[in-house]
């Protein structure tokens, strides 16, 4: 099983990636997580990468993810989408989209981080909290233009572990058990087709956490 988490900056992916891993480490489940390559490339060459770089840190991502040991449960802290959206908003560039989509298609949860946590500043990723929101948007707009189903995580501190859990949960019934969460009987994924507002999809998670 891979999932996979994207959010746009400072939205907790790394830290979920690794309360994640060992919650189902915990619960018997063997874990492999995957870090964002971006991140190590960058403290390597001590810059971002260029357009024409993008492609080798998209595909260098999703290398390490395929290679992972047969019958684990990937997390991977970002995938190529990420990368395709970050593509079309630093260069202009959707060279990346098709190659995205087609590797986010290989996962069998996708995460989106909410943006309920506040923006911190973190080496050279970093932009600042403004580009949060059209990163986010760009993001749904991705997958729902693959039709690729997704659901939003949010939660302060511990309560954004527990809400990913009950996604997971949601979408993998199978684990429901193992990870001691109830099957529920509705499943939920975004975007909400009612609307775009982010408070509304707040309100309506939180209400289905709360069962």
């Amino acid at each position: 099983m891979k999932i996979a988490l994207l959010g746009a900056e400072s939205t907790g992916k790394s830290q979920l990636a690794l309360k994640l891993s060992a919650r189902l480490q915990q619960s018997g489940l063997r874990v492999h997580r995957v870090d964002e390559y971006l991140r190590e490339w960058c403290d390597i060459e001590t810059r971002t990468p260029t357009r024409a770089e993008q492609h080798h840190i998209a595909q260098t991502q999703m290398a390490r993810v395929l290679a992972t040991p047969a019958g684990a449960v990937v997390i991977a802290d970002t995938t190529p989408l990420m990368t395709a959206v970050y593509n079309q908003m630093v260069f202009d560039d959707h060279s990346l989209d098709v190659y995205a989509l087609q590797q986010q298609a290989l996962f069998d949860i996708t995460l989106l981080m909410g943006l309920d946590l506040a923006w911190v500043s973190d080496g050279l990723q970093r932009v600042g909290a403004h580009v949060r929101e059209p990163v986010d948007q760009k993001i749904r707009q991705l997958l729902a233009q693959a039709n690729l189903t997704y659901q939003v995580v949010y939660g302060i501190g511990e309560q954004r572990l527990e809400n990913a859990l009950f996604c997971i949960a949601r979408q993998a019934p199978h684990l429901a058990k193992q990870l001691e969460r109830p099957e529920p009987p509705l499943r939920w994924s975004g975007p909400c087709e009612s609307c775009g507002d982010g408070d509304c999809e707040h309100r309506l998670f939180s209400s289905l956490v709360k069962g």
